[in-house]
């Protein structure tokens, strides 16, 4: 389990900058010349909306002669493995994960945090020893996508307020919406499952719930945020309210599923908002039959979501065209209109919230999650790989849906097990 984050602590020297780089002086001038953009958003390169980017940047800056635009399916591998090379475009996503510790191995700083942050909402995540290295493109708020239609024609009116009621829900839909899946899990895409990690604080309003992991041998419980997001994945599939075969699920054909009603409910972030409802329409369906309900959890009757960037956009440390790599960085997240596009809070302080998540927010109270302490800005990551568990590798949820299935392991096994591989990670680093 643990190649994914070894992948990238492997390489650590692989390239030639100590990532030291004064932002100031290596951004600054007038853009020019061309750059490689590496994107994880594969159907915006396949339907032209970057080459209108391209060529509204190339307008704004004309002495720019090319933004050259990747699009990679399997982005976090793909360009993970470029990262053992210095070929890894000029601008692009920061992989998830690359360590805090890594950022300037492989990124040049874009600016001081204290003064980055009175603009740029969620970078501290990019940011080590005071410095920030990626500005997200998007803000995304964390909770369950679902079929207006279908939950309305189940006679469920209003949002679960605790996993039990979720799953007596979902059993409601499956009883009374013959055919319809209750919930889609993405088991063989993967990555789908990892985005249940954006529950984790949401449900005990703990913004720093991440960071006290690091300090407890036994995060899985039935209390703990880890226990009851993983222990709803489990009873979920082991009540049979997913997909019949979760090794046959297909990420693009479950946007039309979920739009044409014949899935009811997946847990993405609000990202997904926008690709749910333009396949709906694609289907024939109504783009106001795509809601947004919360993770069923509350604290004093309120419910909680965590608020945070999307990927950021960092630029290549060893890039020979910095200065339009932050003009492109700077541009994309002020002019482009991306996030608007995207139904999304802006990264911006001073950005709106878009009129589809409106509502959601007015229902919800925002939190955002707290960076690790000065020092310990590698140490979650660092329990995480040494207990082989990496969280940030959706494999380890693939086997919770597994036991689930087969019943090889129950619940309390799975959370033992898991609490048994996090204690020893947390001996070996000697947290």
């Amino acid at each position: 389990m643990a190649s994914t984050a070894v992948g990238v602590l492997a390489l650590v020297g692989a390239c030639s900058s100590d990532g030291a780089g004064d932002a100031d002086e290596s951004q600054s001038g007038e853009p020019s010349g061309e750059i490689t953009v590496l994107t994880w958003r594969t159907d915006l390169v396949e339907d032209g909306t970057f080459d209108e980017y391209v060529e509204t940047f190339k307008a704004a800056y004309p002495e720019v002669t090319d933004v050259k635009v990747e699009g990679i399916t399997d982005y976090e591998g793909e360009v993970r493995t470029r990262m053992n090379t210095s070929n890894y475009g000029d601008v692009l996503a920061i992989p998830g994960s690359v360590t805090p510790d890594q950022l300037g191995q492989f990124f040049e700083p874009l600016g001081e945090f204290d003064e980055m942050s009175q603009e740029y909402r969620w970078i501290a995540d990019k940011t080590y020893e005071g410095l920030s290295y990626g500005i997200p493109v998007v803000g995304n708020v964390q909770g369950i996508v679902y079929n207006t239609a279908v939950w309305a024609d189940a006679g469920i009116e209003d949002f679960p307020t605790t996993p039990d009621e979720f799953l007596d829900d979902l059993q409601t839909i499956k009883d009374s919406a013959d055919g319809v899946v209750p919930l889609y899990t993405n088991y063989k895409d993967a990555w789908p499952l990892s985005q249940w990690d954006g529950a984790r604080g949401a449900v005990t309003a703990n913004p720093d719930y991440v960071n006290e992991m690091t300090g407890t041998d036994a995060p899985w419980s039935e209390d703990t945020d880890s226990g009851v997001i993983d222990g709803l994945i489990y009873d979920v599939v082991a009540q049979g309210l997913t997909e019949a075969d979760p090794t046959t699920t297909n990420w693009e054909e479950s946007k039309r599923l979920l739009g044409t009603g014949e899935v009811a409910t997946m847990v993405l972030g609000s990202w997904a908002i926008p690709q749910m409802q333009d396949a709906a329409e694609a289907a024939g369906g109504s783009r106001e039959d795509i809601g947004y309900m919360p993770f069923p959890a509350q604290v004093d009757g309120t419910f909680h979501a965590v608020a945070g960037g999307d990927y950021n956009l960092g630029i290549n440390v060893n890039s020979e065209n910095k200065v339009t790599a932050r003009a492109w960085i700077d541009w994309f997240n002020n002019e482009s209109g991306f996030s608007e596009s995207q139904v999304g809070l802006s990264p911006r302080v001073d950005g709106e919230v878009p009129e589809a998540l409106a509502s959601f927010v007015d229902e919800v109270e925002l939190i955002t999650m707290n960076p690790a302490p000065e020092g310990k800005e590698s140490l979650f990551a660092d329990i995480d790989t040494a207990s082989g568990i990496v969280t940030t590798d959706p494999k380890y949820r693939q086997q919770i849906v597994d036991d689930a299935r087969s019943g090889d392991r129950t619940k309390q096994q799975v959370f033992d097990d898991l609490n048994e591989a996090w204690a020893s990670g947390r001996a070996d680093v000697g947290a």
